[in-house]
């Protein structure tokens, strides 16, 4: 059946067009905006706002780079691209935009053509710098059963019986993709590990990343396991197919940064009049469910199942140096201003949310959907002892903000356990195999700000000065790593990715029921100390 087009879109009324939107951009929060081909907005970065009023519906998009203004008249939804038939203000010739979930907007033929190209490039470099070995069975070819994708190229290097497994990813893949090599790299090892028996001996994995590409594979490797496995990174430079080795012992500094922790008391009494009128168009049944977070000392949001809703901020204003105050409101990148005018806007979207966001609501419904580690997050917020009976639930900080270089980190949680041991919670709610490594990254980071200059008299770390967990003498000890995920959901490759962590690392895999929506239970629980015996 061919896929609709926009000029044979059916009649929509505004309020039928404001909620597709609506629904797509839950649906995708990484969707891209574009206008004959150009990238406008990123969903990561912008915010938007919907009106439906007056007959019409208008959107709203604006980022830090630009700012539009359009009224949509007809969109039809063709293979996760919406299309929009929108009219600037005063023009009656329209425009076409569209809202693209798949942010790789090659097409397949070409994605596939640069992936068949790049295993000869891979050949070649490996020919180059190691001329006494062999470069065999290269492919990128899909194998779900393994779960490896054709974004990785894949091989064996080979010397009469010795061999090292080589796994390699070109420049023109996302980010996303290259720095989740490490976790592929680790199943293609074990892979050709089982392949070859007692036929080979692998020595370990060579990993080949674009230049300039290195550093969060490089930092992950330093906390592998090394006993009976080699790990080498190398670097390909695009233009003369070199290959440059890249040293997991050589990583110098973490680059990082900690966010000082707001004043919870001085923040309480701040927003006190702002949270009262937010809370005040929440229904009496759900109020209790509605949870409040600081995210600096300017910024409070309401969450209902961990789903933000509305936000109170404090900065200065554009007339004068007097601080303002002002709400906003809206569900995932919608943001809409608050005031008397729309207060009923504010109302429909709580209870919009109330009835869409119930544990028992239609599981397929895109809001229900929206965020779920954020609604794990709020099951688990203040209720740590359900993970473990010695984190201390008197002391959790959620989304912790944590800098590394122009990466924006956000620790799921935050904790300690009874005994002063640092403990970072990374949740996934649905099947991912980056788990491990990206639980990992957050402990390094951790670690790191945990270590930074004690105070000789006082004992108190980097943590402490920045304002968390406030009279705790906290251990010495490294940070403990528990790893959360619904136990359906918990990828088969996590296990496999642990073991292969160093016994440095003390990780707690913890899996859960699959109704931890009503209420979280753990069905099974592995830790490092198992892996070691």
């Amino acid at each position: 059946m061919p896929s609709p087009r926009l000029a044979d879109a059916p009649e929509q009324t505004p309020e039928q067009i404001a909620g597709m939107l609506e629904s797509f951009f839950a649906e995708h929060p990484e969707a891209v905006v574009l206008e004959d081909g150009k990238l406008l907005f990123d969903m990561r970065e912008a915010r938007y706002t919907l009106s439906s009023e007056h007959g019409r519906c208008t959107l709203h998009l604006w980022s830090t780079d630009r700012n539009l203004v359009r009224r949509v008249g007809a969109l039809v939804l063709r293979a996760k691209v919406l299309q929009l038939r929108t009219h600037r203000f005063g023009q009656t010739k329209p425009q076409t935009l569209e809202l693209v979930a798949d942010r790789d907007r090659r097409p397949l033929s070409a994605r596939e053509a640069t992936r068949t190209r790049f295993l000869k490039v891979v050949e070649r470099a490996l020919e180059r710098q190691f001329p006494d070995w062999t470069p065999r069975d290269f492919r990128t070819a899909m194998d779900l059963e393994k779960s490896f994708g054709p974004a990785y190229a894949r091989g064996l290097l080979t010397q009469g019986q010795k061999a090292w497994a080589v796994i390699a990813v070109n420049q023109e893949e996302s980010s996303a993709t290259i720095d989740g090599i490490l976790t592929f790299g680790i199943l293609w090892l074990v892979a050709c590990r089982e392949a070859a028996g007692n036929r080979r001996v692998l020595h370990g994995l060579k990993l080949i990343v674009p230049q300039g590409r290195a550093a969060l594979t490089l930092s992950r490797m330093a906390w592998l396991a090394g006993d009976a496995t080699q790990w080498e990174l190398w670097e390909l430079a695009p233009r003369d197919e070199q290959l440059t080795a890249r040293d997991a012992a050589d990583q110098g500094n973490v680059i990082t940064r900690l966010v000082q922790a707001p004043n919870a008391a001085s923040a309480a009494l701040r927003f006190a009049e702002a949270s009262a009128r937010v809370l005040a168009m929440v229904p009496d049944v759900f109020r209790p469910v509605v949870q409040t977070r600081l995210r600096s000392g300017a910024e409070l949001a309401f969450l209902l199942h961990g789903l933000e809703f509305a936000r109170v901020r404090i900065g200065a204003s554009a007339e004068s140096f007097n601080r303002v105050e002002e709400i906003s409101f809206g569900a995932g990148p919608s943001e809409t201003l608050l005031n008397e005018a729309n207060e009923d806007q504010l109302r429909a979207l709580v209870a919009r949310l109330c009835e869409r966001r119930l544990a028992l609501a239609d599981k397929r419904d895109p809001l229900y959907r929206l965020q779920p580690e954020r609604w794990l997050e709020s099951q688990l917020y203040g209720n740590l002892q359900l993970l473990d009976e010695k984190l201390d639930p008197a002391y959790v900080h959620s989304q912790v903000p944590a800098f590394a270089a122009s990466d924006r980190g956000m620790l799921d949680l935050l904790s300690v356990t009874v005994d002063g041991r640092l403990a970072v919670i990374e949740l996934k709610a649905s099947e991912d195999p980056q788990l491990p490594l990206q639980g990992l990254d957050y402990w390094i980071r951790v670690r790191w700000h945990h270590m930074q200059n004690p105070d000789p008299v006082t004992g108190l770390g980097e943590f402490q000065r920045h304002g968390y967990f406030a009279g705790v003498r906290l251990s010495p000890l490294p940070p403990r790593l528990y790893l959360v995920s619904p136990a359906l959901h918990v990828h088969p490759s996590t296990e496999i990715i642990l073991r292969h962590l160093s016994p440095r690392v003390e990780w707690s895999l913890l899996a859960l029921n699959e109704g931890w929506r009503s209420g979280v239970k753990v069905i099974w629980r592995k830790r490092h100390s198992d892996s070691l015996r």
